[in-house]
């Protein structure tokens, strides 16, 4: 492309045609020399006709060259003559190296003969040396094989195996290798070497046979030694939470004292760990009276990993543990469960006792996994074993043993390590069961207890009786310990009772307690709940509707329900400290009084007697004459016999009625009394009655709110009031009666200052009945001329209106 720029460019400038041509020489020498494509310059020619001049152009620089070949040639043709020269010289000198050469090796030929005649012998001679060596060296491999079959010899007869397989593998890695296929000792050890092999493994299996037998003999006795430390340290953790339990109660002493004590726990339970920490090591084959010994085992598994058969040996070995598990998992159907449980269960804890000791030092006879599938097969087992126990018994007391074992048995394996959920899973499913069955056990000795009520205070002659009857279960009135004898305020069967409760409360811990619930109070607190409001209050109600037949009897009973009450918050504060919780925390979830019903069946049955006493002293109303000309001045003969029945009542009661039950008794007889009162001024028999014999009630209401007035030393001054408050009915309804302006009764304002207790129909009919000394019968004849009374006037204006509103 360059070059047809070229062409053009020159073609532009000049039009000669011999400078032209002289160029285009040019051009193309140029061209050809650099190597160029001369395409070009061909297109341009045949382009302007001109292909002779581009030939002539061509032979021109082909004449050109070939005189500069020439030129080349002439010089290097005198540089190969010049080689030639030197290849000729350098052969003459070859050829009189060469006859130097024969000749120096013709005169070392001559000098090296004898040399290598002693060179010879020298040879022989040490071919000689090699074949002495090799005997010596061939006998002292026989002295030294010798001697190793003597030191194995004496091993087998010393049945230390172990060196015997060292001294045969020894012989067969560094001797018989050495020795010739045709010797008769190869022969010999060839044949010997299997057969002292299979002794020594015949050996081993049957020590480690009769270890196998040993072991499940040692596991028992293991796991009975193993768990009896578990209820050792159990026990001991009992005894602490009884003494922290004491010093907390320990209000009295002093903060120095209460230090002292904690501290002193404190102590104890460090004490404890360490003796823990020693029974462990005492259980895993340490120096301990009983030992569980490996070195069978060990010595066996070592043995076979010399032979080559480790992987048979585990195979075996976990084959024939297995079926020692299984065949532990055999109950016997001649001898109860409750019987053959520790043994079973110790059976068990024993065999995976043993085998948590393999698994960590048995340098890998049995694999974790493994030993946990041993583990999952036993726990499926003992719950499969467990439910069908459970389902077949029928005793609380049957449950709490074979429970209690089992959680033992939880707390020494849960230490190496193994899993018990699905064990106590196992107990706290058939929780519900125990407790039905000690309800219904508790139900039974309430029954008895209760049987034997004699309705009579208890007398204590001697302290601990005090403290066996009332301390123990906080029922004291006082903390000042009484003189002896005492007459407590309760019946015989309360000491019982609460007997049969604590019981019951400390063997529903105790089946609570260590299965895996931390928090179990609530559960406790349920079936305490259901012991009171069910079974105690039901046997109480049977007792009280059954057995009660007099009025000190019913007094009995009541007062007995008031020491109950009181006992039922030690019952409930006795199942929290036991669950391990603040006593506050059992009070703040505390309900209404669980023998409510009880309480209340016996009040009322005492309320009814004297009821029905006083009904009969009432029943002299009929001796009062409604119409008398003068008022009674001492009241009538009923109100008398009344008051003095009261009075004797309350002197009585006060020896076994609590306070607070006598004043909700005697609330409740002052109702009846005043209700009865009304009830006979209501009555149709009492056609009518004059203002004399209403002042007669009025004395009698008075004798009755003075007898109200006379227990403020019994009761405060406030409960005598409201004692008073009983009469309110009929005391308003007197002093409406005598009252100068009764039309009052419509002023709503004075209606409730003064007569709120009262009902206007009643006022209505009682007042009808209220006659005038005028209107006797046949008072026309004998009350001519009298006038009519004004307040008599005001009550029949009162009695219209009210009639008007009704």
């Amino acid at each position: 492309m360059q070059s047809s720029k070229i062409t053009r460019k020159v073609t532009t400038i000049s039009n000669d045609g011999d400078s032209t041509e002289k160029l285009d020489e040019l051009l193309i020498s140029s061209a050809i020399c650099n190597g160029e494509d001369l395409g070009p310059f061909i297109r341009k020619a045949f382009a302007f006709g001109k292909p002779e001049t581009l030939l002539l152009h061509l032979k021109h620089f082909t004449r050109s060259k070939e005189s500069e070949i020439e030129q080349v040639c002439k010089a290097h043709y005198q540089d190969f003559i010049m080689a030639v020269d030197d290849l000729k010289s350098l052969l003459s000198e070859v050829d009189s190296l060469k006859s130097s050469l024969s000749h120096s090796n013709k005169l070392l030929q001559s000098a090296s003969t004898p040399l290598l005649k002693a060179l010879d012998a020298y040879v022989e001679t040490r071919n000689v040396n090699q074949n002495v060596n090799l005997a010596l060296d061939s006998v002292q491999i026989c002295v030294k094989l010798i001697e190793i079959c003597c030191r194995a010899n004496f091993h087998l007869s010393k049945n230390n195996f172990y060196m015997v397989l060292k001294c045969v593998d020894l012989i067969e890695n560094e001797f018989i290798e050495k020795m010739s296929s045709s010797t008769t000792i190869r022969r010999m050890l060839e044949k010997q070497i299997p057969a002292i092999r299979s002794h020594i493994e015949r050996r081993i299996s049957k020590e480690f046979g009769d270890w196998l037998v040993e072991i499940r003999i040692e596991s028992r006795n293991l796991g009975q030694l193993a768990i009896g430390h578990a209820s050792s340290a159990r026990q001991r953790e009992e005894e602490l939470r009884i003494k922290q339990r004491q010093a907390e109660e320990q209000s009295r002493l002093s903060l120095r004292d209460c230090v002292y004590a904690l501290e002193e726990e404190d102590e104890e339970d460090v004490s404890n760990v360490d003796g823990f920490d020693g029974n462990e090591k005492y259980i895993n084959g340490g120096s301990g009276l009983l030992r569980f010994d490996l070195t069978p085992l060990y010595r066996a598994y070592h043995i076979h990993q010399t032979l080559g058969l480790e992987d048979r040996f585990k195979k075996y070995y976990f084959e024939n543990r297995k079926l020692q598990l299984t065949s532990d998992f055999q109950v016997s159907s001649m001898t109860p469960f409750l019987e053959s449980h520790q043994t079973f269960f110790a059976q068990i804890a024993g065999f995976f006792i043993v085998e948590d000791r393999i698994l960590r030092t048995g340098g890998g006879l049995i694999s974790k996994l493994e030993v946990e599938n041993l583990w999952e097969t036993a726990v499926n087992k003992m719950c499969s074993v467990l439910e069908d126990q459970f389902s077949r018994m029928q005793t609380a007391s049957h449950l709490l043993l074979i429970k209690d074992y089992v959680s033992l048995l939880g707390v020494t394996l849960r230490r190496y390590g193994y899993s018990v959920d699905a064990l106590l899973d196992v107990l706290s499913k058939h929780r519900d069961k125990y407790h039905d069955l000690l309800l219904s056990d508790c139900k039974k000795l309430i029954g008895e207890a209760l049987a034997t009520e004699n309705f009579q205070q208890l007398m204590m002659k001697k302290e601990y009786e005090y403290s066996m009857n009332v301390l123990s279960f906080q029922i004291q009135t006082s903390d000042i310990v009484p003189a002896f004898p005492f007459i407590a305020p309760f019946s015989s069967t309360i000491p019982d009772c609460c007997r049969l409760v604590r019981s019951f409360v400390e063997d529903s811990v105790s089946f609570m307690s260590y299965g895996g619930q931390l928090d179990f109070y609530d559960v406790v607190k349920k079936y305490l709940d259901r012991l009171l409001s069910e079974v105690l209050n039901g046997a109480l109600l049977k007792l009280i509707n059954s057995s009660v037949h007099g009025v000190q009897q019913a007094m009995q009973v009541a007062a007995n329900m008031v020491v109950l009450e009181q006992a039922c918050d030690f019952f409930f504060r006795h199942a929290a400290q036991l669950s391990g919780i603040p006593s506050r925390m059992a009070e703040r979830g505390r309900k209404q009084f669980p023998l409510k019903d009880a309480r209340d069946a016996a009040e009322t049955m005492l309320s009814g007697m004297l009821k029905t006493k006083l009904d009969g002293f009432m029943m002299l109303t009929e001796n009062v004459n409604w119409m008398t000309d003068e008022p009674p001045q001492h009241g009538n003969e009923y109100s008398n016999e009344v008051i003095i029945y009261l009075e004797t009542l309350v002197s009585t009661a006060q020896q076994i009625l609590p306070v607070e039950v006598l004043k909700r008794v005697l609330q409740d007889v002052l109702s009846h009394i005043s209700g009865t009162i009304i009830g006979i001024l209501l009555a149709d028999s009492l056609k009518r009655f004059n203002v004399n014999a209403v002042m007669g009630l009025d004395v009698d209401i008075r004798l009755l709110e003075s007898f109200a007035d006379n227990q403020a030393h019994i009761f405060s001054e406030a409960d005598a009031n409201q004692l008073k408050t009983t009469l309110a009915e009929p005391r308003q309804l007197i002093n409406l009666l005598l009252s100068n302006h009764p039309e009052n009764f419509l002023n709503p304002v004075i209606r409730e200052k003064s007569y709120n207790a009262l009902d206007h129909k009643k006022v209505v009919t009682i007042s009808e009945k209220l006659k005038d000394p005028s209107d006797r019968y046949f008072g026309s004849f004998g009350g001519r001329g009298v006038k009519a009374n004004p307040k008599k006037k005001s009550l029949d204006a009162l009695v219209k209106r009210l009639k008007d509103v009704n």
